[in-house]
């Protein structure tokens, strides 16, 4: 099965022209199918990158949507929306909107809507700083996933990729530190254990679960070469093209 690996651009770059600079340079770049690629830019990039990707092999994502499909919500985008303008996948439960209010049943409330526009919601989960220190990182785990699951069905779930994102990694963490491939695939693991048990032994096994935290082209291979681990959820090194492209052509 491909490697699925995904850039999560966040809020960046800072104008259009250089997002449809590195659209062409990642389109330019990825010429074989050797995983998939996959590219979330912010909103108000998409409708270029439609128009850059539309003839490539890489697929368009979006950082987050909303739970409602239209109505009186300033600001929100709906997942019906981004289907429209050729979006596959949509980022839900980050844990930088999570750092913004954001909660488990919120996330199940998108994860839904994402579900019944036909696109691939893409769950992140993970533990914070404070959470490993006191050994609750499996406990962490489980309520989120227990909470975000809770209103799906075992058929729902199986149209979802997760993502383990420990909190304490990701780069915009405070004194975040890589977390090693080894302890990155015991919190997999646990994660099919938990998927078996809702969806099914099944789901377990061949439900696309992601790595993401502290990502680069120096230790993306240590991740991917564990069959467990379906792909990669990079940030800040996605928006460096020449790297996030040497991630995506790992011969692992």
């Amino acid at each position: 099965m491909k490697k699925l690996i995904i850039a999560n651009w966040k809020m960046n770059p800072s104008t259009l022209r250089e997002a449809r600079r590195m659209f062409l340079a990642l389109k330019a770049g990825v010429k074989s199918n050797k995983s998939e690629v996959v590219v979330c830019p912010p909103f108000v990039y998409l409708a270029a990158a439609t128009e850059v990707f539309k003839s490539g092999k890489i697929r368009l994502g979006a950082q987050d949507c909303f739970w409602a499909e239209n109505g009186p919500y300033t600001g929100e985008v709906s997942a019906s929306m981004l289907k429209s303008i050729g979006v596959k996948y949509v980022i839900l439960g980050h844990s930088e909107k999570r750092a913004m209010g954001e909660n488990s049943e919120t996330v199940g409330k998108k994860i839904k809507a994402v579900l019944k526009s036909n696109l691939t919601p893409v769950v992140c989960v993970g533990e914070t700083a404070e959470q490993k220190q006191k050994g609750d990182a499996f406990a962490a785990l489980e309520e989120q996933a227990e909470t975000i699951f809770g209103g799906l069905s075992g058929q729902q779930i199986k149209n979802i990729v997760m993502a383990y994102e420990p909190v304490w990694a990701i780069s915009t963490a405070a004194n975040s530190r890589s977390c090693p491939p080894d302890e990155a695939l015991t919190a997999i693991l646990f994660l099919r254990k938990l998927l078996a048990k809702t969806a099914g032994p099944k789901a377990g096994q061949t439900l696309p679960v992601l790595y993401g935290g502290s990502v680069d082209e120096s230790n993306a291979d240590d991740y991917l070469r564990n069959e467990a681990v379906s792909g990669l959820l990079a940030g800040g090194v996605s928006l460096n093209v020449k790297k996030f492209l040497k991630i995506s052509q790992s011969k692992v």
